[in-house]
């Protein structure tokens, strides 16, 4: 499984993702710098505390990548059924849902892991930041620093399952542009809310959307056996 995830990576040049995932981190953070310092000064500040900056931040880079998973999807699948170049992929060798499978899992690893290193990294840059210049208001402890490395893991592990969701759109409709309004529909659902409430900071509902993700997922793996793809 690990070399056929490889040849996807290579055939796809997989690797150029990456150049997106840098230039998404550095446009989240230039966007979180400008809301911090354009109110500096302001008694009704965005970031009253280190726990609003992290919540916003995990927000932020959830939607990103959760809309970034639905282009990877494309690219690795949604595409090669709208060209019809599936048929020939299944030609090969090699099992479909063994393909499929590490088509997805590529996904999934690839959201789970820009998920969990953009907050870490940004989180720290940011923290940096504020130890030089002092704009975010309150002491950062080590049980809040500990309870958002675990918040993070498990909400990136929820978002990678959420990112598969619009594979299921994408999959009916063999549409590029339906699976990433999709994405787009599923971040504004989870994003949505008031004050400091959110939809998708509820355990309940993020986990039932990462299983709901992970199930079309294993759905997809198991159809593309016995589906005719012409």
């Amino acid at each position: 499984m690990l070399k056929l995830i490889s040849l996807e990576i290579r055939k796809h040049k997989l690797s150029g993702m990456l150049k997106g995932f840098l230039y998404a981190n550095l446009g989240l953070l230039a966007f979180i710098l400008l809301i911090i310092f354009v109110e500096q000064g302001e008694s009704d500040l965005t970031f009253a505390s280190y726990e609003e900056l992290f919540d916003a931040l995990f927000v932020f880079v959830k939607a990103v990548f959760i809309i970034f998973a639905s282009v990877l999807l494309c690219k690795l699948v949604i595409d090669e059924y709208k060209n019809n170049t599936v048929t020939l992929l299944f030609m090969y060798p090699i099992p479909r849902k063994k393909l499929m499978t590490a088509k997805l899992i590529i996904v999934f690893l690839f959201t789970f892991a820009a998920i969990l290193i953009s907050d870490v990294v940004l989180g720290g840059i940011l923290i940096g930041i504020n130890y030089f210049v002092n704009i975010i208001p309150g002491n950062l402890s080590a049980s809040l620093v500990t309870n958002e490395l675990y918040t993070i893991v498990m909400g990136a592990l929820y978002a990678a399952g959420i990112g598969l969701i619009p594979l299921y759109v994408g999959m009916r409709k063999k549409s590029v542009p339906a699976t990433i309004v999709t994405a787009v529909l599923v971040v504004s659902t989870i994003t949505s809310g008031f004050d400091q409430f959110r939809l998708g900071n509820l355990a309940a509902v993020s986990i039932s959307l990462g299983l709901l993700g992970i199930g079309i997922a294993y759905l997809s793996i198991r159809k593309v056996e016995t589906e005719d793809i012409a």
